[in-house]
């Protein structure tokens, strides 16, 4: 059986810059109270007008993985893409990347599992290379969450969180097995799914439904947060998932170099830390620049960290992710 390894990695963000000052010009909200409760400063949103989408993002992101990864889009065999915010209801946006890259006819899919969405992204990218099927697989995530938010003050809980961008990662096949992924850990409890939610567009709430009601405040489109409950969860669930990486590898919390987690809260990241007694240059958080960028954030983040020389041969590195569905999950990996 082969491993796995990421070989290449990129990522994209707007240009736009929207900082906590510019959100308290069209919703009751303090640059304090959101750096006190998220540790976020600014987010990217995409600017009216522009051709960025999740796909357009995505592919950009894509570009620059395949690049450094040493191959060409035709040597990817495989496309896996986990976003919250597709361009279209259906179809995904794997297939977009598809043609966008101009690749051959290779497969693709979406992954559906919000801020947990490139962990189970990169876990299917894992089994199918360590099988044998495939040799190059790109496994993406991109969000596009600004188009879709409540930015007035009845929002400002959730709208302040996040922002909009992608990143790309090409997992390749090696024969060493000391290298590359060395497991990867996934979870669930639907029972909780009503606790961060986004309720329609539906089945139960769908077009006859919604063109019939016509209903300016109706608030199922937007996101729904029970913060509380959800930070509660976020910070039992992220150390499962740390620990379940690290048992199974016989390892201990001090083995880490680098842990990579979702950026969904400043502080869940910091709480996590300080559980497992790591300091500063073994956590990489970039919400402070970016805010919550789902599916994206452990993407982007892995890549900064590796961009800025934190991320080194031989390294053990864990990523972990927790939100909604719930969904949580680790994958852990040799660098």
């Amino acid at each position: 059986m082969y491993n796995s390894k990421i070989t290449g990695l990129g990522y994209y963000v707007p240009d736009n810059v929207v900082t906590n000052e510019d959100l308290t010009k069209f919703m009751d909200t303090t640059d304090e109270w959101i750096q006190e409760r998220t540790g976020i400063q600014e987010r990217r949103w995409i600017e009216e007008g522009s051709e960025d989408t999740s796909a357009v993002m995505g592919a950009k992101a894509s570009r620059i993985a395949i690049e450094r990864a040493g191959l060409t889009k035709d040597d990817i065999d495989f496309i896996v893409f986990a976003t919250l915010s597709p361009d279209y209801y259906f179809p995904g946006c794997g297939v977009m990347i598809q043609d966008m890259l101009e690749m051959r006819t290779v497969g693709a899919i979406d992954v559906r599992n919000q801020c947990s969405g490139f962990i189970y992204g990169l876990s299917v990218a894992d089994q199918f290379i360590k099988t044998g099927m495939y040799k190059n697989v790109l496994v993406v995530g991109a969000e596009f969450h600004s188009g879709g938010l409540d930015k007035t003050s009845r929002g400002r809980g959730v709208t302040v969180i996040f922002g909009d961008g992608a990143g790309a990662a090409v997992l390749s096949r090696t024969e060493d097995n000391n290298k590359g992924i060395l497991s990867s850990h996934l979870f669930s409890e639907g029972k909780h799914a009503e606790e961060l939610i986004v309720k329609a567009p539906s089945i139960r709430h769908w077009v006859p439904e919604i063109m019939e009601a016509n209903d300016e405040n109706d608030e199922s489109y937007f996101p729904y947060m029970n913060g509380t409950f959800v930070f509660k969860h976020a910070v039992v669930r992220f150390s499962e998932a740390i620990i379940a990486s690290l048992e199974a590898n016989n390892l201990q919390s001090t083995d880490i170099n680098m842990l990579i987690p979702h950026q969904a809260n400043l502080r869940i990241s910091q709480f996590v830390q300080k559980k497992f007694g790591l300091n500063d240059d073994q956590v990489y958080n970039n919400i402070m620049k970016y805010g919550n960028t789902t599916a994206a954030s452990i993407v982007i983040a892995l890549t900064e960290a590796w961009e800025l020389g934190k991320i080194n041969d031989d390294d053990i590195v864990v990523l972990a992710a927790f939100g909604s569905g719930f969904t949580w999950g680790s994958v852990i990996m040799r660098w």
